[in-house]
Formats: structure tokens, C-alpha cells, sequence
């Protein structure tokens, strides 16, 4: 079955749809100021912003892959941040973790062009979402971005139990959504997670690639601005 002959589309919504960099960075500029983290020697806060994101990264795969809780995660990602640029993180404010929790969901910044694809996709198709995001987190995030409306259903690793690329993730989605695997595809930014997770149980995927990454050979469809969606669907 073709592309275009699909049924139903799932999308991923940190990094694809939810701009989880730019809203990260809001966030932590705000906090940087708030708690004066300059203080602490850290030189800048683009420097500060930019260990967070890569250990973030790095802890977020291993989450991907059970290999760490949510709450090691949490832990982990701002604790790494403050060793890594040579700050004791015994000295990290415990309430800096819960204004970011509490701030970060809030932002609003969208990849371009999500609406406006989204309402073209949903004339023609069902679409829906699956996030390996925390249940209460992209419960805020679709609700301030105004996003519910598009998905006929929305499945959140947390509640599931496990995380995408597990293919149990895939089947209890396809299943909650009444369709089947040969009529879906997944669209999303990570290659293990989104991309391979999806091909690896059959079902066709489509990589958002926003900052033009070499495209392995396996992956079949990519696109670097989710309008190319219109064209491709």
C-alpha cells in the first residue's frame, strides 16, 4: 500500500510537532535569571542551555530503552549538567527542577506549519498521536498548543508501559485506534524511536529531519518542514 493510499497517520509530538528545544530554552533563560546561575560560574547561560540539551538527549535514549526511570531521568539530566561544567551538583536548587517541570509543558512554540498541516491532513485522514513523553507534561503541552482537536486518539509511553521503539507501543496504539499496521505510518524526528521503532513492526514511517541530518538508507521517506507533508500525502 502506498503513501498516499494510508488511512491513518501517527504522529510523534516532542521534536515533531511541540518545538521542545526552543521551549526548553525559554524556560531555562527564565530560570538561568531566577536563581542566578551565574553565580555558580557557569560563564553563560547558552552554555548552561547547551550541556542540558545534550545530556537530556543522551538520557532520553536510555528512558527510550528502559534502561533508566522517569525519575532517574529527572535526576540525572540537570545533576550531569552541573558536573559536567565543573559545579559540585550537590550545591543544585531542588526548586529549579520543579519551576521547570511546572514552566517548560506551558511554552508554546510549534515547529512551523503544524496547523496548517494538520487541518489539511485531518480533511483526508485519522490522525492521531504517540508520545514517550510523561502523561501529565503532553497533557499540557497539546492542551496550550490547542492540539486535541486533530487526534482521534493520543497514546503516552508512561500510561502504556512501555516506550516507542518497543514494538508493543505500536500494536496497543494501531489497536486503540481501530486500523491496522499495513494502512498507518509514523512520522517523527527520532530515527530509533519513531523510524525504526514503526518499521520494525511494518508499519511505513516518514522522517522529520528539521535540521538536514544525513538520511540513512533505510529510511525511505524524509522531510525537513512538515508542509512537504501536503505534497507527500
Amino acid at each position: 500500500m502506498g503513501i498516499k493510499n494510508k488511512k491513518d497517520i501517527f504522529f510523534d509530538l516532542d521534536h515533531t510537532l511541540w518545538d521542545f528545544e526552543k521551549n526548553a530554552e525559554e524556560t531555562l533563560l527564565e530560570l538561568f535569571d531566577t536563581y542566578r546561575f551565574s553565580a555558580f560560574g557557569f560563564g553563560s547561560a547558552e552554555l548552561f542551555i547547551e550541556t542540558y540539551n545534550r545530556n537530556n538527549h543522551r538520557l532520553w535514549a536510555s528512558y527510550h530503552h528502559g534502561k533508566i526511570t522517569k525519575a532517574e531521568l529527572r535526576e540525572a539530566r540537570f545533576a550531569d549538567t552541573f558536573s559536567e561544567l565543573g559545579v559540585d551538583p550537590r550545591l543544585f536548587p531542588k526548586a529549579f527542577e520543579t519551576d521547570y517541570l511546572r514552566l517548560c509543558p506551558q511554552k508554546t512554540n510549534l515547529f512551523p506549519h503544524v496547523h496548517e498541516t494538520l487541518g489539511y491532513l485531518q480533511e483526508k485522514y485519522t490522525l492521531h498521536l504517540i508520545s514517550n513523553g510523561f502523561g501529565d507534561a503532553a497533557e499540557t503541552k497539546v492542551t496550550k498548543c490547542n492540539l486535541k482537536k486533530y487526534f482521534t486518539t493520543i497514546v503516552i509511553s508512561e500510561t502504556v508501559g512501555v516506550h516507542k521503539p518497543h514494538p508493543q507501543i505500536f500494536h496497543y496504539a494501531v489497536a486503540n485506534a481501530k486500523t491496522a499496521i499495513p494502512q498507518s505510518v509514523m512520522i517523527g524526528d527520532s530515527l530509533d524511536a519513531d523510524i525504526r521503532g514503526a518499521l520494525n513492526v511494518g508499519m511505513d514511517a516518514i522522517f522529520f529531519n528539521p535540521k538536514k541530518n544525513e538520511v540513512p538508507t533505510d529510511v525511505k521517506q524524509s522531510i525537513t518542514t512538515l508542509d512537504e507533508l501536503k505534497a507527500l500525502l
